[in-house]
């Protein structure tokens, strides 16, 4: 943020009564100072209200800039703001895929007048990614890709990019097409620009890259972005050419999952707008049910502890230790299932392979119990005696085995039956690792100690 820039003032703007004609003049002045990304970080710094009232003081082109970068949710907040014909300029500047991620956001009855108020073209291209499943690479692409022949010169090529060159999404990669629209070739503005303006396509293009458009996006993003390639061209199932996944989308795709997942292994939901400009009812939102599930999910430690109850009064010590048994094992499954979670993501594991990630986790758990029962152990030993010790070693030995076991199988589960890996992983893991991990302390307790 650009120094001297009065934050306290365009606060202001939500008190309009309070703006003075000198005051508007003044944040004018410091908008015209300010870059685009030095206005973005202040629209996503205050409320969306407020971010609408300074989008309606920045020129046409700017302001347009400006919404261009915000994320979807973030966009659908100003266009409620706005609340008048003006949205109508917001929703044309940005490209079709855009469009159907920010028609996702909005209410129904809003969606329907700004498709209704878009040009035919427009309409057109945006229907095209609506039709397809969310999800899906369709869903995602721009559809706005040159018609390219393999007949064609370089010189008709460069005339027709020239001519759309705001239209296109990408003019960097060029899908090449037959009469069908089957995908022949690709080729990029490099060849072009090293070779002649009379040669042939066909004779400068190379074999192309091509995704499925019903292919599952993030998984296709995660591979775009590992590729030197700057866009894909999309196809469908007869490898007719119907768009590009470019790397931008890509980025926008893998930061909205990244995000997503890192949310929910936190036990909330993702904001999808930058936090300061969030209400706080969103913010409440967006944790309350996760709270709910896991006190919820929590009644059932407390039945453990209610069975056992006998074993703890005959036994008090055993109560010392129970945060530090119930809090290992539910770290130690957490660990396991974001590191599968991360896995699955970035397609190094897929369903088939649960067997195989079952027996590594199952290693890896029993190394991190010996090294930690070894250490519970000692301590315990030297303080509270020795069968104290071979208690809380052994308890600390089984949990990490089988916390880290689970912990690596819950997210394949979640995915096979078609559910989102940290939201299916996060509760269960910490129900399961504590009601276990509880029912093997204390019958390793009753065992050792004869109670």
């Amino acid at each position: 943020m650009a120094a001297g820039l009065n934050m306290k003032l365009f606060r202001k703007l939500g008190r309009r009564a309070d703006i003075s004609a000198q005051e508007l003049d003044l944040m004018q002045e410091q908008l015209k100072s300010l870059d685009l990304r030095e206005i973005t970080n202040l629209v996503e710094r205050i409320a969306s209200a407020d971010g609408a009232k300074i989008l309606r003081m920045l020129p046409r082109e700017r302001s347009l800039a400006v919404f261009d970068v915000l994320n979807p949710g973030h966009q659908a907040d100003i266009i409620a703001a706005l609340g008048d014909d003006t949205v109508v300029d917001y929703f044309d500047a940005i490209g079709a895929e855009d469009r159907v991620a920010l028609l996702d956001q909005l209410p129904a009855e809003i969606a329907e007048r700004l498709l209704r108020d878009l040009d035919e073209d427009d309409q057109r291209v945006t229907n095209v990614v609506l039709g397809y499943q969310k999800g899906s690479v369709g869903r995602s692409m721009s559809p706005a890709v040159p018609d390219v022949t393999p007949d064609m010169t370089v010189q008709e090529v460069v005339d027709m990019l020239r001519e759309d060159v705001d239209k296109l999404e990408s003019i960097y990669t060029i899908p090449v097409i037959d009469e069908s629209r089957v995908l022949v070739g690709v080729t990029s503005l490099r060849r072009l620009f090293r070779s002649y303006s009379d040669d042939v396509i066909g004779d400068i293009m190379y074999e192309p890259t091509s995704v499925e458009v019903t292919d599952e996006v993030e998984s296709v993003a995660r591979w775009l972005m590992s590729s030197d390639l700057l866009a894909v061209s999309v196809v469908d199932h007869d490898n007719r050419l119907v768009g590009i996944f470019t790397y931008d989308e890509a980025q926008d795709v893998v930061e909205h999952a990244d995000t997503e997942d890192s949310a929910r292994l936190g036990a909330s939901e993702p904001l999808g707008r930058p936090y300061l400009s969030t209400p706080v009812f969103h913010l409440v939102r967006s944790r309350i049910v996760w709270l709910l599930v896991l006190a919820i999910s929590a009644t059932l430690t407390v039945q453990v502890l209610d069975v056992f109850e006998g074993t703890l009064e005959k036994a008090v010590v055993l109560s010392l230790f129970i945060p530090l048994l119930t809090g290992t094992g539910g770290n130690t499954g957490n660990q396991a299932a974001t590191t599968v979670t991360r896995a699955l993501a970035l397609d190094d594991v897929h369903k088939r392979d649960i067997f195989a990630v079952m027996w590594r986790e199952l290693r890896v758990g029993l190394m991190l119990g010996t090294v930690l029962g070894v250490i519970g152990f000692t301590a315990a030993s030297l303080v509270y005696g020795l069968s104290i010790g071979v208690v809380i070693g052994s308890t600390l030995l089984l949990i990490c085995t089988i916390s880290a076991t689970v912990g690596g199988l819950m997210p394949i589960v979640a995915k096979t039956v078609g559910a989102d890996p940290a939201v299916f992983s996060n509760p269960f893991i910490s129900t399961f690792c504590d009601a276990t991990g509880l029912i093997i302390y204390f019958f390793i307790a009753k065992a050792v100690l004869g109670i």
